[in-house]
């Protein structure tokens, strides 16, 4: 990950920030600057994300880029926040055949990779099951 881009993605990262379009009522993750369509810039807010939605959708990586090796398999997965805006991120602390589609999840701030021989962590957030009964693993 790149120290500018790292800077840059804070806001959304770090306390799932996100705007809010004050004529429309439409929020956009990660933040844009204008509206789709008008361009309007002067009606967006700052708006900050639920912690807490259901697993609209998710897949298992078994075959993971080199700087997430040491966690394969883990689950990505498309979290429907309870506000209806959907993130994509991953899904932790959990058995990958035990998840369900419509399953209630919270969504945590967790380290999210290790960058460079010198051990750079990322932080960012990710979803873990909210029912209990789950089995995590």
């Amino acid at each position: 990950m790149f120290p500018g881009r790292t800077w840059r993605e804070y806001p959304q990262r770090y306390r799932l920030e996100a705007v809010k379009c004050s004529k429309s009522g439409s929020v956009y993750f990660p933040p844009r600057l204008v509206t789709p369509g008008t361009l309007d810039s002067d009606c967006l807010e700052p708006y900050t994300l639920p912690d807490d939605g259901t697993i609209y959708t998710f897949t298992v990586i078994e075959v993971p880029p080199n700087q997430f090796k040491d966690e394969a398999p883990y689950v990505v997965g498309i979290i429907e926040l309870s506000d209806g805006t959907k993130i994509t991120c991953q899904v932790t602390d959990c058995d990958p055949s035990k998840l369900e589609i419509g399953q209630k999840v919270k969504i945590e701030f967790r380290r999210i990779q290790t960058d460079g021989e010198h051990g750079v962590l990322s932080y960012g957030y990710k979803a873990v099951p909210a029912l209990k009964g789950v089995t995590t693993v």
